[in-house]
């Protein structure tokens, strides 16, 4: 057992996946990387599907364990952009990996995401 920041792990991909796993800090985590440096309301924008609620929280943890860090731009109003730490763009091989195999199986299922990109946006 591996005792880290008041959690139980079982391995090491357990620890990994503590601190990427769901589905949101994958993608939040890869738009920082893909896209550089964003505020909430781009984030947001980038992933539609996401609730303020947990948007809000995801981006906590991730700054938290030290994946992102934010940047203030303003007091008044508050602004904040958010960007990958360097730990967090040590997972650079994850993403990319996982953006080809998801191409590849897309690819595989009658899907070219890539010819067809435009569409997805």
């Amino acid at each position: 057992m591996i005792k880290l920041n008041d959690k139980k792990y079982t391995c090491p991909v357990d620890v990994a996946l503590g601190f990427v796993g769901g589905k949101w800090k994958i993608l939040i985590l890869s738009h920082l990387l893909h896209f550089g440096d964003k505020s909430y309301s781009d984030i947001k924008r980038n992933l539609p599907a996401i609730s303020e609620k947990m948007l809000s929280q995801q981006l906590k943890e991730l700054e938290r364990d030290k994946l992102i860090l934010k940047k203030i731009i303003s007091q008044k109003p508050y602004r904040v952009e958010y960007f990958l730490s360097p730990t967090g763009k040590s997972l650079s091989p994850l993403f990319n990996f996982l953006s080809k195999w998801g191409i590849k199986y897309l690819k595989e299922n009658g899907i070219d995401y890539l010819k067809d990109q435009s569409l997805y946006k």
